[in-house]
């Protein structure tokens, strides 16, 4: 049976995994941003500040802004080195622990990756659209669990928020990886960032360490509005899906290889996988104004 998040024991909790504040270059204090998020009706999130000498060294204790039905997981936004394209690396690593390590000054992007996977951390490659990384780039950075589809600050920063195109090519030469939206929020005036992507993660309990590690296993999905109740995934058979009311259903593989099925607003839908040839498949749903919730890449073998 494949080991989607909806056959997990749980419930889902909605959370935010890229998220800034004073103490990099948001707008907001720490306290504050916790708050937003709670009051937002979230059950969790992580502040991830940029992890620079400039800031010294941020990896903020938000333990103190815990409730009964409200967590956080410690991250950061780190950096190293060089892209192709000359840009500095950002890396996102939520489940850092509070002694983390500055960067040193000659660490590679991948060593630095590496190093945050070693203490524990779900590392993802932060918005690669956003700043042009390359194929070449995500290959060289190693072992990683996730690529971050869905940048909510980039809508309004330089309109580069979907990072699916690189994506499905790595996908499409065989890299398992996860994916993520997140709204990567700063608080600025000049961008509505708040709440533009979030991801839902299916576990038992709302513990941090919990939350972490189905992180990790992939028992989750990626939203900016829907949401999906159940999925099903038959290889060579059909796939199920129950959502939010939606208008399509798409079901993406390796290169052009597609189903989409829909023109009609719905919750349920069930479709054929009998002449879907790819090794794997990744489920959207779009709702009636195109807002979008997406699967994790699942791998047929």
């Amino acid at each position: 049976m494949l080991q989607l998040p909806f056959n997990q024991p749980g419930r889902f909790w909605k959370g935010n995994l890229h998220t800034h504040s004073t103490a990099s270059d948001g707008k907001l204090t720490i306290e504050a941003v916790c708050q937003r998020y709670r009051e937002a009706g979230y059950h969790f999130f992580a502040l991830t500040d940029h992890f620079l000498e400039r800031y010294q060294w941020p990896l903020s204790d938000t333990r103190p802004f815990r409730t009964p039905d409200f967590t956080t997981i410690l991250g950061a936004e780190l950096h190293t080195d060089k892209t192709e394209m000359g840009e500095m690396w950002h890396i996102l690593a939520v489940g850092l622990p509070l002694d983390f390590a500055p960067t040193a000054p000659d660490e590679t992007a991948a060593q630095l990756a590496a190093r945050a996977r070693a203490a524990g951390a779900y590392v993802a490659v932060a918005h690669p659209n956003w700043y042009a990384l390359t194929e070449r780039d995500i290959a060289n950075l190693g072992m990683v669990d996730a690529i971050e589809v869905i940048n909510g600050t980039a809508i309004d920063h330089n309109d580069h928020a979907d990072s699916w195109a690189v994506t499905d090519v790595m996908l499409g030469r065989g890299h398992r990886y996860l994916v993520c939206a997140t709204d990567d929020f700063h608080g600025k005036p000049e961008r509505l960032d708040f709440a533009r992507g979030w991801v839902h993660v299916k576990s038992e309990s709302l513990a941090p360490e919990a939350l972490l590690a189905a992180l990790k296993a992939g028992y989750y999905y990626s939203s900016n509005g829907p949401e999906i109740y159940d999925l099903q995934v038959t290889p060579g058979d059909k796939v199920t899906v129950r959502c939010s009311p939606v208008d399509r259903v798409f079901v993406t593989g390796r290169g052009s290889k597609s189903i989409a099925v829909g023109g009609y607003i719905n919750t349920e839908f069930e479709i054929s996988l009998k002449n879907f040839t790819s090794p794997y498949c990744r489920i959207t749903v779009r709702d009636m104004v195109g807002r979008r919730a997406w699967s994790n890449p699942i791998w047929f073998e």
